[in-house]
């Protein structure tokens, strides 16, 4: 099977569904992508990232290994990097200055989470928008040829049928999804937390 066919097929899928299959797939495809950047995004920031113990040699001055770019392309190091960059002989004021880097990454964790969430919840609602308008249309072909015209029944029923379980389809995967990056935002941010309560010591 081909490209050609693969899209064919897609394409027969869809189209008993009506309009309101478009922005359920829109709003399948926004989603997935967010979700695809923000995973890229954690795990770029926990594989290149430095330990709390190279953290606090970085603070103090005393690491032995070199300090290039991608050694503080993670989320302790990018908070150690901007620490480092505009710290100051006051003990007080590097301590605000270490808690600034560090509030500066949380909303960087939590970019995009809340339109995953939003689009988690559009999804079955279109769903429902379609079962609406296919009952519609199935209760305008009963009102001009009754009952006895199955044919004419079957396309406002599918695309009923088809709409509801397509949202569902797109929301189930998704809340899962806005679950587990919601927890991994929360722990990355307890790392923060840790890391400021380490680091203020030896600032």
């Amino acid at each position: 099977m081909n490209i050609w066919d693969i899209g064919v097929l897609t394409i027969e899928y869809f189209r008993p569904g009506g309009v309101v299959m478009l922005p359920i797939v829109i709003v399948s495809f926004w989603m997935w992508a967010l979700i695809i950047e923000r995973i890229a995004f954690f795990r770029k920031i926990e594989r290149e990232d430095i330990t709390l113990e190279q953290a606090v040699e970085l603070i103090r001055g005393k690491s032995t290994t070199e300090t290039d770019e991608s050694l503080l392309s993670g989320l302790r190091g990018r908070v150690v990097a901007g620490f480092l960059r505009t710290r100051t002989v006051s003990t007080k004021l590097n301590y605000n200055i270490l808690r600034y880097c560090t509030m500066r990454e949380r909303p960087l964790l939590r970019r995009h989470l809340a339109v995953i969430g939003i689009l988690v919840a559009v999804a079955p609602l279109l769903g429902l928008l379609g079962t609406v308008t296919g009952m519609m249309t199935t209760f305008n072909v009963i009102s001009v040829f009754g009952t006895g015209n199955a044919r004419a029944m079957a396309g406002g029923i599918s695309e009923a049928l088809l709409t509801t379980q397509s949202g569902l389809l797109v929301a189930i995967p998704g809340l899962y999804m806005s679950i587990y990056l919601n927890r991994r935002a929360e722990r990355l941010e307890d790392q923060l937390d840790e890391t400021v309560l380490t680091l203020r010591r030896f600032v």
